[in-house]
């Protein structure tokens, strides 16, 4: 019997530019898709940007265009779609965002990409330097906080957006690898499996992707 996961991401489904690459890491697994933006125009979008003191996401729209948006005025939204997607028979929740988020209710196991980054880090990178890659600078105080709650060595913070042009990337990657990093993380579910290679040939040590992370968690549990 196919199990049927619900991916939720914070911008507008579907998602394009990741599901049809972690496929093949699903196993017998269907995805149904849903956005916390779903059906608001770029103008409506832009009234929830963030304020300085705001819990700032970074995500992509249907029509290719990235935007910044308070996390705070998509809560309710995202909870509204958990129980849609329940109602609809899905066996789990997946959140297609690497960000910090409350508990949201739900009757089955949903997987939030940074808890599953947080301990697989913790696992394979205590001690070691720390580089990790956001997509907008604004995040960075609210990424080394998140960090800084694992048991690594010091931690460094890059900014380059996955939806813009990949040149930096490249550059805060070579930033990162003059620094020092001893393991990097893509703290993003934008960023791509080509970009993590690229990524791990510049800087020469282990480069963590969340999006698979995630999916080898949904394959464990549902596949």
């Amino acid at each position: 019997m196919v199990k049927r996961i619900g991916a939720i991401t914070v911008g507008q489904s579907p998602r394009t530019d990741i599901v049809p690459e972690i496929k093949e890491l699903l196993g017998n697994v269907e995805i149904v898709e849903a956005g916390a933006l779903d059906g608001l125009s770029y103008e409506e979008i832009l009234q929830f940007a963030p304020s300085e003191k705001d819990y700032v996401l970074v995500t992509k729209l249907r029509d290719g265009r990235s935007v910044k948006i308070s996390e705070s005025y998509i809560l309710q939204q995202i909870q509204k779609l958990i129980d849609q997607l329940t109602a609809a028979g899905t066996d789990g929740i997946v959140m297609f965002c690497s960000g910090e988020f409350p508990e949201f209710s739900c009757n089955h196991p949903i997987l939030y990409p940074q808890i599953l980054l947080q301990q697989f880090v913790t696992v394979v990178a205590r001690g070691k330097k720390l580089g990790v890659i956001n997509p907008d600078a604004s995040q960075a105080p609210q990424a080394l906080k998140r960090w800084s709650k694992i048991p690594v060595g010091q931690i460094a913070i890059e900014a380059a957006s996955p939806y813009a042009e990949p040149d930096k990337i490249w550059q805060a990657a070579d930033a990162l690898r003059s620094w020092g990093a001893e393991m990097v993380v893509l703290d993003c579910m934008g960023f791509n499996q080509a970009m993590k290679q690229t990524v791990a040939q510049i800087v020469g040590v282990p480069v963590i992707l969340p999006r698979t992370v995630a999916a080898r968690a949904v394959a464990e549990l549902f596949g």
